[in-house]
């Protein structure tokens, strides 16, 4: 069954941060996970755990997807996390970064159900894709275990895995451009290095139904790279993006929505094709195209956005 948890905005926390911790429930960012791995120095692992769980009880939450980022596969940390969140009632997810086989997928989804206590259900799998191995496994880890329920986006290890030399999150090489002919002046074409990832990522979401979730964009205090950075992941069709202040959760929440013009074409199409439809027609003109039962699809997927 699909998940349809609205993941417009997912707020990064480190979980040790006991202030940012509290915005952070307070936040109108749709889902917070709370970070034990790449935010938290070695020395604090521990103290970030205890600190997660106590926030996790004693903060309200409200209707966030609340997540938990743990440590890697292998890492000395891991097996106590597991141990100590699989059970809480309040959590939706765990967040494993560095996903790349999926033996290890499979391993923590069953210890999440053997360790479930009273849950009814186990806690849900989030991975984050960031490696290159990762996105050449991207489709069997999808399907790794029942409790995958979103596939995240890892820009920034992404990046460093394969070499790219940058040091910006979520921004392309500046001299990765398509030089043009000498009869165009050499004109330098900017290329996107995120659109095979970001692809492979998505079907991959999408075979399987599960969300899809962008990596972030780390230079929070550029407006206009916030945005257009979250405008690129709701046009290709992802769920929603990670940010990591809470200036970018407003912007980006904004990108994800539709606007007015959008909203109102979606419903006028469906309205079209539930016409055609009494009329015994198995599709519509409408405004001079063809409509049919894959618009009508495009135009639900599009209303789900819509506040």
């Amino acid at each position: 069954m699909t998940d349809t948890r609205l993941t417009r905005t997912y707020l990064a926390v480190p979980a040790h941060r006991t202030r940012m911790v509290e915005r952070a429930a307070d936040s109108s960012a749709d889902a917070v996970f709370l970070d034990l791995e790449d935010a938290v120095p070695v020395g604090e692992k521990k103290q970030a755990l205890l600190a997660a769980i106590d926030a996790i009880a004693r903060l309200d939450w409200g209707r966030k997807t609340l997540t938990v980022r743990i440590n890697a596969i292998g890492s000395p940390f891991i097996q106590d996390e597991v141990h100590r969140l699989a059970g809480l009632s309040r959590l939706d997810a765990v967040l494993l970064p560095k996903a790349e086989r999926v033996a290890d997928v499979s391993a923590l989804g069953e210890t999440l159900s053997a360790q479930r206590g009273r849950r009814s259900e186990a806690l849900d799998i989030e991975l984050l894709i960031e490696t290159a191995l990762g996105v050449v496994n991207v489709d069997a880890l999808a399907a790794a275990h029942p409790s995958v329920s979103a596939l995240h986006f890892g820009v920034g290890d992404f990046s460093a895995s394969i070499g790219a030399r940058s040091d910006e999150i979520g921004l392309s090489p500046r001299a990765y451009s398509h030089t043009g002919a000498a009869a165009d002046n050499h004109a330098e074409t900017p290329q996107d290095l995120f659109a095979y990832p970001m692809m492979r990522i998505l079907i991959a979401a999408r075979a399987f139904n599960l969300r899809a979730i962008d990596g972030p964009f780390g230079a929070f205090r550029d407006p206009k790279g916030t945005i257009s950075s979250a405008v690129k992941a709701a046009a290709m069709g992802y769920d929603g993006k990670q940010v990591i202040h809470p200036e970018q959760i407003d912007p980006t929440r904004l990108a994800f929505r539709p606007s007015d013009n959008e909203i109102a074409s979606a419903r006028r199409v469906i309205e079209a094709m539930q016409t055609a439809e009494n009329e015994g027609h198995g599709a519509a003109n409408l405004d001079g195209r063809m409509i049919d039962l894959a618009n009508i699809r495009m135009a639900k997927r599009l209303l789900q956005f819509a506040d």
